[in-house]
C-alpha cells in the first residue's frame, strides 16, 4: 500500500525558516509531478510548489523567492524549503505525488496527511 508521510512542520517566529519532507513509500511503479499545497482556517487548498520529475517547478507569487521545492528520486521524497516566513503561510501543508503502484500501473493522485505550520508575529 502506497502512502505518503510528511514531516518537519511545527511553530516558528515571522522572518524563520522551516523545511518539510514527504516521502513516499510502498510498492511503487513509478512517480511524476509532486508538490505541496497548504489551507488555512476558512479558505481554499491552495497549490504551494510543484515539481516535475524532471525538476522544473512552479510558484505563485505569494511564495515565490521565499520558497523551494525540490526532490529526490532516489528516496521517493520532495522537499519544501520555507524562507522569510510569515504570518499568512500558517496552515496545513500537505504534499501531493501523481504516482503509480506496483499492482494497477494506474498514475492517480496520492496526499499526504498534512502537516501543520504555525508562524508567530
Amino acid at each position: 500500500q502506497v502512502q505518503l508521510v510528511e514531516s518537519g512542520g511545527g511553530l516558528v517566529q515571522a522572518g524563520g525558516s522551516l523545511r518539510l519532507s514527504c516521502a513516499a513509500s510502498g510498492s511503487i511503479f513509478g512517480i511524476n509531478d509532486m508538490g505541496w499545497y497548504r489551507q488555512a482556517p476558512g479558505k481554499q487548498r491552495e497549490l504551494v510548489a510543484a515539481i516535475t520529475s524532471g525538476g522544473r517547478t512552479n510558484y505563485p507569487d505569494s511564495v515565490k523567492g521565499r520558497f523551494t521545492i525540490s526532490r529526490d528520486n532516489g528516496k521517493n521524497t520532495v522537499y519544501l524549503q520555507m524562507n522569510s516566513l510569515k504570518s499568512e503561510d500558517t496552515a496545513v501543508y500537505y504534499c501531493i505525488a501523481d504516482l503509480a503502484d506496483s499492482v494497477t500501473l494506474d498514475y492517480t493522485d496520492y496526499w499526504g496527511q498534512g502537516t501543520q505550520v504555525t508562524v508567530s508575529s
